[in-house]
């Protein structure tokens, strides 16, 4: 099946309200799972990778109520003790659920076992269970070859410090934050390496607050702590929208020319990929941030740019896709940690330009994007919801873009062609 893009007839000029984040939807549904009390989530994101961690949270023996109408999660939290004492939890191809709920599984008292499709049997996380073990936990990777299926044979989590490898992921270490206020003695974490994608331990570290864990960091981030004796106390939590899946009504605004206002995402977000905004404004268009809202309105030209995605590099598809339309070639730095995605999204986004005529070269750590005039084309997107997304605002400037496999989409935005169909024809 595919999707073929309707270029826009002119300048786009819209306001959305998008749906809720993936990132911070999984993150409060863990945390309120873990928490004292009952918790409502509201404005959260139904998506494959939500519904992973839903019934994965539910095999664990969690009471988690969806109301996906409303937008609503409702969960009665454990206080930090999971009811099952054996589990087998499938998250299909979500990295936050697989990461999340390995160093959430630790602090039960059983075993637990944690697998996925055939793509996350590819996806490293060696470098969590290593963290895991020198906080006092039996996790390894069953076939040992550092990534899932994962068996983890908990008795809870001793704590303590542990040196974890921050370049391939965050989310090993936001992973154990999350974990850490039940650890006995806590957790201290020590980032080796380069930390790439920082900004969603900020993240991390904002959710736990909010629900009444206090996470301390250094001044250079490379050192995280939660001190023991705290717990997530249940609360009302409403989530705000994705900056990620934003970056694509940003994007279209800028090939077009137009104007997208995106709502209720402003300037106290965390969110590290609203970077992106930096890198747009830097080649040209004009951005305006509020408290509530963010606007994005584009130049008749974009300008090329030199860009390091080393902290978002979720967005860097998205950039890859407009690239061609610049006046100068475009260079996307600090995007190593991407190889390890759902799909190798730096090979990906290379082939698929290259499929359009568009010249790329390209390293292990960037790509330099020429401009030119991408020839009408069928889209492979590798299964992966960005590649697909991304993509999809080629084809508002040229026509002739196919999208393969639209449906990938349903990992974080189920509905985001009709999404993208509705701004092409509200111009």
């Amino acid at each position: 099946m595919t999707v073929t893009v309707s270029p826009a007839p002119r300048p786009v000029d819209t306001t959305i309200q998008l749906p809720g984040s993936k990132s911070y939807t999984n993150r409060a549904l863990l945390i309120a799972a873990l928490a004292s009390g009952p918790s409502r989530l509201r404005a959260a994101l139904f998506s494959d990778d939500t519904r992973y961690m839903h019934g994965a949270l539910t095999a664990l023996g969690v009471q988690v109520e969806a109301d996906e109408t409303a937008a609503e999660y409702r969960v009665q939290g454990v206080d930090g003790k999971l009811p099952a004492a054996a589990a087998d939890l499938f998250v299909g191809n979500a990295g936050t659920a697989a990461r999340f709920l390995t160093a959430a599984a630790a602090l039960g008292h059983g075993r637990y076992r944690l697998d996925g499709v055939p793509r996350m049997r590819e996806r490293p996380i060696e470098p969590l269970l290593d963290g895991l073990r020198q906080l006092g936990a039996d996790a390894r990777a069953e076939f040992g070859n550092g990534c899932p299926p994962v068996l983890i044979q908990a008795n809870g989590l001793p704590g303590g410090l542990a040196r974890v490898r921050g370049d391939v992921s965050s989310q090993y270490l936001s992973a154990l934050l999350l974990a850490g206020p039940y650890a006995e003695r806590g957790v201290t974490l020590e980032a080796e390496g380069e930390l790439v994608s920082a900004p969603y331990l900020h993240m991390t570290a904002s959710i736990m607050a909010a629900f009444g864990v206090a996470v301390n960091h250094s001044p250079d981030e490379r050192r995280w702590s939660v001190a023991p004796g705290q717990g997530y106390q249940g609360r009302d939590y409403t989530i705000e929208p994705d900056a990620s899946n934003a970056s694509y009504f940003f994007a279209a605004a800028a090939v077009t020319g137009g104007r997208v206002r995106v709502s209720g995402l402003g300037l106290d977000s965390a969110q590290g990929d609203l970077g992106l905004l930096d890198v747009l404004q830097a080649m040209g268009c004009t951005v305006i941030r509020e408290v509530d809202a963010i606007e994005v309105r584009g130049p008749e030209r974009l300008l090329g740019v030199e860009a390091d995605f080393t902290r978002m590099g979720d967005v860097a598809t998205t950039l890859a896709a407009i690239a061609p339309f610049a006046a100068s070639p475009v260079t996307i730095a600090g995007i190593a940690q991407t190889h390890y995605e759902e799909c190798d999204r730096p090979v990906a986004a290379a082939t698929e330009l290259r499929r359009l005529g568009i010249r790329v070269d390209e390293t292990w750590d960037s790509l330099v994007i020429y401009p030119g005039e991408p020839r009408p084309a069928t889209i492979e997107t590798y299964s992966d919801h960005r590649m697909a997304m991304s993509f999809a605002v080629t084809g508002l400037r040229a026509p002739g873009i196919s999208i393969a496999d639209p449906g990938c989409v349903a990992k974080t935005f189920p509905d985001y062609f009709s999404r993208l169909a509705a701004l092409t024809a509200s111009t």
